[in-house]
C-alpha cells in the first residue's frame, strides 16, 4: 500500500446475475485532486462507486483510506471512514426542510425533543459558507432542481468527508451555478479533500480534473494526467474504439409546417411561447435553467392544470387537455427527469418499453406476448440498449440504458412530432452518439423533433434552428447557419 494515496481500491469485483459489472478494478485517489472517472453508460463506474459507498459489497477486493484497510460493508461503515456520495438520482425528502433534509438521521437534540433551532442554525451556517443563497427553513420541493443539487453538496460536506463523490453534478444546473460548484470543490480540495468525479461532459475534465481513469466492460482501461492528453484518446478509450461523426446529421429541406404553437402560457413558468416546427426538422430549445421550456412543452402535451394559447397540428387548431389527446395527434414527449416523470422502477425493460401501446398487443380475452416481445426488441435493437434481457428491471440498468429505453417507449407510439427533453443528459458520449445518428434517421424519415437541451455543442450541432427562451418568453429564432453560443447567449440573457 503506498502512503501517497488518500484512498486506494485494489483488484475490485462485483457480479449480477448474467453481468460480471466489476473484474479486478484498481483505483487511486490522492489528498487534494479531483480524479474523473469517465465510461461509457454501462462500464461500472457507478457499481465501483456503490462498492466504495457501501450500497453493495464486493465479492473480492480491499480498500484502503490514507494507508489503512477499511471493511466497508454498509453505508454508515463508508461514511465512518470518511466516504460521502452526491448521486446523480437527487435522494432529499421534498416534503421536510432544508435543514431537515441535511442532518436528516444525526438532528442535534434528543429523538423526542429535536433541538429544530440550532438544526436551522447549524444549516444556515453551512448554506452562508458556501454562498447558496438558499433558506435553511426552506421546504425542499420548492427548490428548482438547480438548487435541490447544491443542499446535496452542502450534506455531504457536513459529514466532514476525507473522500466525496460527485456523480454527473452539473446535469441539472446552470453555467453560473457549474462555476460556483468548481469553486467549492477547488476550496475541498484546497483542505484536502479527495474528490471522484463522475461526467460525460468531456469539456468539464480540462477545467476541474486532475486526473482520470476510464473504465470499459467493467474494467480499468487507463489512467491519465488530464493535461497530457486529448479528448479524442480518452474516446477512444472509453468506446474501444476511434469514434467518428459524433454529431451525425443530414441538413435537408424541411416540409410543410406541421406544428404551430401561439402564444402558450401554463400560468407559471410558461408565460409566451410562440414557435413552428416544420416536417422532417430538428428544432431546438436553448435557455439558461429556469427560463420555462420544459413547462411550455409540458403544457402543449396536456399537462399543464391551466394552459392558454393556441395549438395547430398541419394547419388544424386543436384541443389538447391530456397527453391521450397528445398521442392522437401524433405528439410525444420525452421527459426530462427519467426517475420522476417516466420510468417504472422496479417493472421489467419490457413493461416500460410497451406501457404506452398495450392496445397493440392485449386484446378482450389474451395477451399476445409474442407481439409485445417483437415490440420490445425492436426498440432495444434500434437504441442498441445494453440489457441482459428483456425481463431486466429497469432501475438495475445504467442511466444511459434507461434514457434509451424511455426513448424507444415513445417511438413505439409511432409520433409524426417527438419532444426530447434533455435526451443525453447522463448519457456518455459512445450512447450520444448512437442517440444522434438515430435523431437524424428519423428526421431523414419525415419525423419531426423538438429537443430541448442544456449542452451548447448539442443544440448548435444538431439544430435546424434554435428558439430562446427566458423568463418564460420566446426571444427569437436562430438559423442553423447563423447559429453561435455568442447569439444564443445574447438572447438568453435579454
Amino acid at each position: 500500500m503506498s502512503e501517497q494515496y488518500l484512498l486506494e481500491m485494489k483488484n475490485i469485483n462485483k457480479s449480477f446475475p448474467g453481468v460480471k459489472a466489476l473484474q479486478n478494478v484498481d483505483f487511486q485517489l490522492k489528498a487534494g485532486e479531483v480524479h474523473a472517472l469517465l465510461g461509457e453508460n454501462g462500464a461500472g463506474k457507478s457499481t465501483l462507486i456503490k462498492v466504495l459507498g457501501g450500497i453493495y459489497i464486493a465479492e473480492e477486493g480491499e480498500i484502503y483510506v490514507e494507508g489503512q484497510k477499511v471493511n466497508i460493508d454498509g453505508v454508515v461503515p463508508a461514511r465512518k471512514a470518511g466516504v460521502s456520495i452526491v448521486h446523480q438520482e437527487l435522494v432529499l425528502v421534498p416534503y421536510m426542510t432544508v435543514a431537515e433534509n441535511i442532518f436528516l438521521g444525526r438532528e442535534p437534540g434528543k429523538k423526542l425533543n429535536i433541538n429544530r433551532k440550532k438544526m436551522t442554525e447549524d444549516a444556515q451556517k453551512l448554506l452562508d459558507a458556501y454562498e447558496m443563497g438558499i433558506d435553511a427553513d426552506t421546504l425542499v420541493e420548492k427548490l428548482t432542481i438547480a438548487q435541490r443539487q447544491m443542499v446535496e453538496i452542502v450534506k455531504a460536506i457536513s459529514f466532514n468527508s476525507k473522500i466525496l463523490v460527485l456523480d454527473e453534478p452539473t446535469s441539472s444546473i446552470s453555467d453560473k451555478e457549474v462555476h460556483f460548484l468548481f469553486e467549492t470543490v477547488r476550496n475541498l480540495t484546497k483542505q484536502g479533500v479527495g474528490v471522484i468525479y463522475i461526467s460525460h461532459k468531456m469539456s468539464e475534465l480540462q477545467e476541474i480534473c486532475d486526473r482520470v481513469t476510464v473504465m470499459r466492460d467493467g474494467q480499468a482501461v487507463g489512467t491519465k494526467v488530464v493535461k497530457e492528453t486529448t479528448t479524442d484518446e480518452l474516446i477512444a478509450l472509453m468506446v474501444g474504439r476511434e469514434l467518428t461523426n459524433y454529431y451525425t446529421r443530414d441538413f435537408l429541406e424541411p416540409g410543410e409546417t406541421i406544428l404551430k404553437c401561439e402564444h402558450i402560457s401554463d400560468g407559471k413558468m410558461a408565460k409566451d411561447a410562440s414557435f413552428e416546427l416544420k416536417k422532417g426538422e430538428i428544432v431546438g430549445f436553448a435557455g439558461l435553467v429556469g427560463a420555462g421550456r420544459s413547462e411550455t412543452m409540458k403544457a402543449i402535451f396536456g399537462l399543464a392544470a391551466h394552459r392558454t394559447g393556441d395549438v395547430y397540428v398541419k394547419g388544424q387548431k386543436v384541443t389538447i387537455k391530456s397527453p391521450v389527446d397528445a398521442l392522437k395527434y401524433g405528439i410525444a414527449l420525452v421527459p426530462e427527469s427519467r426517475k420522476d416523470e417516466g420510468l417504472y422502477g422496479v417493472q421489467s425493460v419490457q413493461f416500460n418499453s410497451t406501457i404506452e401501446v398495450l392496445n397493440e398487443f392485449i386484446g378482450k380475452l389474451r395477451v399476445d406476448h409474442a407481439k409485445e416481445e417483437k415490440i420490445t426488441q425492436k426498440y432495444i435493437d434500434m437504441m442498441s440498449t445494453k440489457t441482459p434481457s428483456q425481463q431486466q428491471i429497469i432501475r438495475n440498468l445504467s442511466g444511459g440504458n434507461q434514457q434509451k429505453v424511455m426513448i424507444g417507449r415513445w417511438l413505439a407510439t409511432n409520433p409524426e412530432i417527438l419532444i426530447l427533453d434533455e435526451p443525453t443528459r447522463g448519457v456518455d458520449v459512445g450512447a450520444k452518439a448512437e442517440i444522434y445518428s438515430i435523431m437524424n434517421e428519423l428526421v431523414k424519415q419525415g419525423m419531426s423533433i423538438i429537443m430541448i437541451s442544456s449542452e451548447m455543442p448539442e443544440i448548435i450541432n444538431m439544430s435546424d434552428r434554435v428558439y430562446v427562451m427566458a423568463e418564460g418568453v420566446v426571444k427569437g429564432c436562430i438559423s442553423h447557419e447563423e447559429i453561435t453560443q455568442e447569439k444564443i447567449m445574447q438572447l438568453a440573457a435579454i
